[in-house]
């Protein structure tokens, strides 16, 4: 705003506060010594010499125009008198404080000069100030100004309209428009002020546009550019900011967020540069690439096995690239082996086609998994086991729908069928219950995916619906309680159709009804399991939790064919309740519980990673 005060201070026409002599009538042929003194004043305004301290006795003080003639508006002369502080009738005054007074009129807004006129008369020396009043303001051009509201402007000028010009009121309107361009982080702002004959006022307003947009990549270690792995016009297409848009320091940020979650950066910055004297700018984005990809093992637990405290364990081994190409590409291949389990899987992303204007993503899927069978079907009496094997291809293309929903749409291709231990297909289990919908050892199914995620919360996942052959909802909400957090969950679903036994909704277990083993509470066509869980720091990465399930299958277990909870006297519906602990690690939090059933049963579950 000091830019805008200075620009309105340089204008001869708003703020000419001259001293001046006016030769005295006939009536009063001599001139006084202060008139003299106002004169060489007005030559050196802001000198001090011994002749401002002597004081010359005043008998009267008068406003006048500049003719010598009385103010047309009388609110004007009570302004200028009103401004006044040390010129007072009878009173003895020193140059210097006439000066002073001069700059308070002027300062009063509503004039734009001032001239402090001594004439001698039979009384005294009587003192005019000789004032020139602004222009009533009768009109408004405003250049310059693209993205500024019309309204906004129109709306900060109104109240002036066929009023005189005061200056102090219009550097408040400055300064509110200023301070309309810093509020939305916008590079503008009132760059001159002019008042045009006939009471015009025009605004000139600065505005700097984005004149280009380049990427400069910087090494990891010493900072200084280097070539980058990433397109730049990978980089660039996220950006909202565009070239003849007046340049947002709030949208660079949002842009600046944009390209980290790409996951491809490790840092970003804008750097806003002069364009040279275009007025313009242009932005520098400067960008340090993250490791492109790598290697790496790990382990973790399998849920589907519970006869031993280590028999669950499972091994890892994956490949991952994230910027296949230098488009943002992932691709990822991982393993996964346990006693049992076995999942071979590669996936590979593009999020976001070329060529497509909706942020359209893709992704292709092949996975080959071997996975235990107890789910559903439970231990079998005579102490084997069956395993489900599963070969899986498929395509998802995903989009946003709207602010805070996104939608994905996919096409699956599924062949699946049961095994014994010596890995011979089986079709039916030891309560020959069918382990197929066919009859025959493997069935082939395509399925159609729909699905809607509203993310409005700020908690990624926390409402989703899935649609295909199956229709599983889940919904998520976490609330504050000073240093401790309530998280409330609730997921249900129902399977539409003829499907396989082992695609039944499993209840019980470590990420379903607590205190129960996997699947122990019911397998059904239809479930509803919720919880409540409060959880509180405790020591550094530590943190404990209490916690309370109860799960159902809606009494659907029969319809399952074959009806395994039945054979297995599941009970279709029970609840749990305990409390643990939580460690934060790389891997994820590792969970440790005691849980109790309503069979007053007691169980330990240990995971790792969130609950589904």
């Amino acid at each position: 705003m000091t830019g805008a005060v200075d620009t309105l201070v340089n204008f001869p026409l708003l703020c000419s506060a001259s001293l001046s002599l006016n030769q005295s009538s006939a009536e009063f042929p001599a001139q006084s010594e202060l008139s003299t003194q106002l004169q060489q004043k007005a030559q050196q305004p802001h000198s001090v010499s011994r002749s401002d301290e002597e004081r010359v006795l005043i008998s009267e003080v008068l406003v006048r125009n500049k003719d010598g003639e009385e103010l047309e508006r009388k609110d004007l002369e009570t302004e200028a008198l009103t401004a006044l502080k040390a010129c007072r009738a009878n009173s003895a005054l020193t140059v210097r404080e006439v000066q002073e007074d001069v700059h308070r009129i002027i300062d009063s807004g509503y004039f734009c000069s001032c001239m402090p006129v001594a004439v001698d008369t039979r009384d005294g020396i009587r003192l005019v100030f000789q004032v020139e009043p602004n222009q009533e303001f009768h009109g408004l051009v405003c250049e310059g100004a693209n993205v500024l509201p019309t309204k906004f402007v129109e709306d900060a000028f109104r109240d002036g309209y066929g009023k005189v010009v005061n200056i102090r009121r219009l550097d408040e309107v400055i300064t509110s428009i200023n301070g309309w361009y810093m509020e939305r982080g916008l590079f503008g702002m009132v760059s001159g002020v002019e008042i045009l004959s006939g009471g015009i006022i025009r605004l000139q307003v600065a505005e700097a546009e984005v004149n280009n947009i380049s990427i400069r990549f910087l090494d990891r270690k010493t900072g200084e550019p280097t070539k980058g792995k990433t397109r730049p016009e990978t980089i660039l297409r996220q950006l909202t900011t565009k070239k003849g848009q007046v340049y947002s320091m709030l949208q660079g940020k949002r842009d600046v967020e944009t390209v980290l979650t790409m996951g491809i950066m490790e840092d970003v910055s804008i750097i806003p540069q002069p364009a040279g004297d275009t007025g313009k700018v242009d932005l520098i984005m400067n960008v340090v690439e993250r490791p492109s990809g790598g290697f790496s093992a790990g382990g973790g637990i399998s849920s589907g096995i519970t006869s031993g405290p280590l028999s669950g364990l499972i091994g890892s081994f994956a490949y991952s690239h994230r910027n296949v190409f230098g488009r943002n590409q992932k691709l990822n291949i991982s393993l996964e082996r346990g006693q049992i389990d076995s999942i071979f899987r590669i996936n590979y992303t593009d999020p976001w086609i070329e060529g497509d204007d909706k942020r359209t993503s893709r992704t292709i899927m092949v996975q080959n998994s071997r996975t235990p069978g107890t789910h559903v079907h439970g231990n079998q009496p005579d102490n084997s086991s069956l395993t489900i094997g599963r070969v899986t291809a498929g395509m998802e293309f995903s989009r946003p729908i709207r602010p805070k929903w996104s939608g994905t749409v996919g096409l699956i291709f599924q062949h699946s069928g049961a095994r014994d231990e010596k890995g011979n297909p089986i079709i039916k289990d030891f309560y020959s219950s069918p382990l197929t919908a066919s009859g025959k050892t493997n069935d082939e199914m395509l399925i159609a995916k729909f699905e809607s995620v509203y993310t409005g919360s700020g908690d990624q996942g926390s409402s989703m619906w899935l649609f295909f052959n199956r229709v599983n909802a889940r919904a998520r909400k976490g609330v504050e309680i000073g240093p401790a957090r309530l998280l409330l969950s609730l997921s249900g679903g129902h399977v539409v159709g003829n499907f396989s036994p082992h695609e039944a909704f499993a209840i019980g277990g470590t990420n379903s009804v607590r205190g129960y083993e996997e699947g122990a509470v019911g397998s059904g066509r239809s479930y509803v399991v919720g919880s409540g869980e409060i959880s509180f720091p405790m020591l550094g990465p530590v943190e404990g939790v209490i916690f309370s399930d109860y799960g159902t299958d809606l009494g659907s277990g029969p319809s399952v064919p074959g009806d395994p909870a039945g054979a297995r006297l599941k009970p279709g519906s029970g609840y749990g309740y305990g409390f643990g602990i939580r460690v934060d690690s790389p891997l994820g939090p590792l969970r440790l519980e005691y849980a109790f059933n309503d069979k007053q049963a007691k169980r330990f579950h240990f995971g790792v990673g969130y609950r589904n």
